[in-house]
């Protein structure tokens, strides 16, 4: 196991904050996918893209909330080619390089922790996430905007890193998403996150009701 990227570890200790993670993926869009694919073995693009395509059909309309640099992108498309992607993100540099990848139908600036109140009530066939729900960044609110935007019956397929899914509580709101009648859990597995470092996450499987 090696140590872990210094630029992840500053992103770790972000406190959430809109202006400080613009900032941050401002500087570091250049070489995220370098860093995280290659130096890190970052394959949460590649798990969450396997699970949401079990689970949709071949030309669904997806949203890729968080969607960054693109890498889900990429690989939803690897797997199924009729699929429509559309991204938000909340760093205008990574929607920049989004774009350039040539995946997406559309892409727009969003706060995920501001319940996506710019998208559509009910629209998407299938949302996902990788890379969003960690320490410092967004927390459990944001899966209500996730739920608000998915239709009824579709999935909602994420991954939260392993430190922050019970200490930043969410464990207990996806439990109490369950018991409220929001949203039904198909599955929560463990899974490697980052291969080289020996950092692993949560892949969540939500259905919304």
């Amino acid at each position: 196991m090696n140590d872990e990227n210094a630029l992840l570890k500053q992103a770790l200790l972000l406190d959430g904050s809109p202006d400080m993670i613009r900032k941050f993926y401002e500087g570091w869009s250049h070489s995220y996918d370098t860093d995280l694919v290659q130096d890190i073995g970052y394959i949460g693009p590649e798990i969450v893209a396997d699970a949401l395509c079990k689970k949709v059909s071949g030309n669904a309309t997806i949203l890729d909330a968080g969607c960054g640099t693109g890498l889900v992108g990429v690989e939803l498309l690897k797997r199924k080619p009729g699929l429509i992607v559309d991204g938000v993100d909340l760093t205008p540099a990574m929607l920049a390089q989004s774009r350039e990848k040539g995946v997406y139908r559309k892409l727009s600036e969003a706060d995920l922790n501001s319940q996506l109140t710019e998208l559509a009530h009910d629209f998407y066939d299938g949302t996902v996430s990788a890379g969003v729900f960690t320490n410092g960044h967004v927390g459990p609110s944001g899966l209500d905007g996730l739920i608000r935007v998915t239709k009824p019956g579709a999935p909602i397929v994420l991954t939260v890193r392993d430190s922050a899914w019970e200490a930043d509580g969410f464990k207990d709101r996806i439990e109490q998403l369950e018991s409220e009648h929001r949203t039904r859990t198909t599955s929560v597995t463990q899974s490697p996150y980052h291969t080289n470092e020996g950092i692993y996450c949560q892949l969540v499987v939500l259905e919304v009701i």
